[in-house]
């Protein structure tokens, strides 16, 4: 178990950009490993470029798809290439651009922080320290030094949220960036006149009153007084009092 532990650790050194898939997965004794966040879906989520897989892989699936460059945009992706000690590449949004050779970036899985891997920085310095000025080369903070790192890492460019076409891609990130929100048009509340043609047919028809009738006279039926009979009354006059 101790070579386990020793080669897990080894390998983490080794890629400071590169998360385990499947750390949880990996057990040391009775203590298992917790997967982190990589770098790759904090990317996607923060700038919403729509490309999967390993980070070495972006810059390549950009192409005809997304324009690139090598020139920092907020916004934009700084693809880097992979290396022996980061076999799996690394990439990470430029969240501000301070000048021709520095910027800031946001992303995820690069600093071990409190001693655990899978970290999200936010708007950490990068510089480029390329002799033409044209950011193939950079060094980017590390926590651990509360400094930019000592190594000069190879940028394949930079990938923007522009189609290839040069259209904007439209997607929810992009208009939340938008400088003014589009324009929509106002609908005219009187219906056209096509649309009042078109259900003329379907009018309720008119109706008419009917004329008043004359008011029918009412009948009235005398009602004659009844002459109840009473036995008694009728024996006096048959027979007398």
């Amino acid at each position: 178990m101790r070579g386990i532990t020793l080669a897990i650790a080894a390998s983490a050194l080794a890629c400071p950009a590169v998360a385990f898939a499947n750390a949880g997965a990996v057990s040391a004794g009775s203590v298992e490993l917790a997967p982190y966040l990589q770098c790759v879906p904090y990317a996607r989520e923060r700038t919403g470029l729509q490309i999967y897989g390993d980070a070495h892989t972006w810059w390549d699936q950009a192409e005809g798809r997304y324009k690139r460059g090598f020139r920092p945009k907020i916004g934009a992706v700084m693809a880097f290439r992979p290396t022996s000690s980061m076999a799996l590449g690394h990439v990470a949004a430029v969240s501000r651009v301070i000048d021709s050779r520095t910027v800031l970036l946001d992303h995820a899985n690069w600093s071990p922080i409190n001693g655990r891997r899978g970290q999200i920085e936010r708007d950490v310095r990068a510089i480029d320290v390329s002799p033409a000025n044209d950011w193939s080369q950079v060094r980017v903070w590390y926590a651990p030094l509360g400094d930019l790192g000592t190594t000069a890492w190879s940028v394949a460019g930079f990938i923007y949220n522009e189609r290839e076409s040069g259209s904007p891609l439209g997607g929810p990130r992009v208009l939340a960036a938008a400088s003014r929100l589009p324009e929509v048009a106002v609908m005219d509340p009187k219906p056209s006149k096509a649309f009042t043609q078109a259900f003329a047919n379907l009018a309720e028809p008119a109706t008419t009153r009917p004329a008043a009738s004359r008011p029918v006279p009412r009948r009235t039926v005398a009602v004659s007084a009844v002459k109840t009979h009473d036995p008694i009354a009728a024996a006096i006059d048959r027979y007398g009092s």
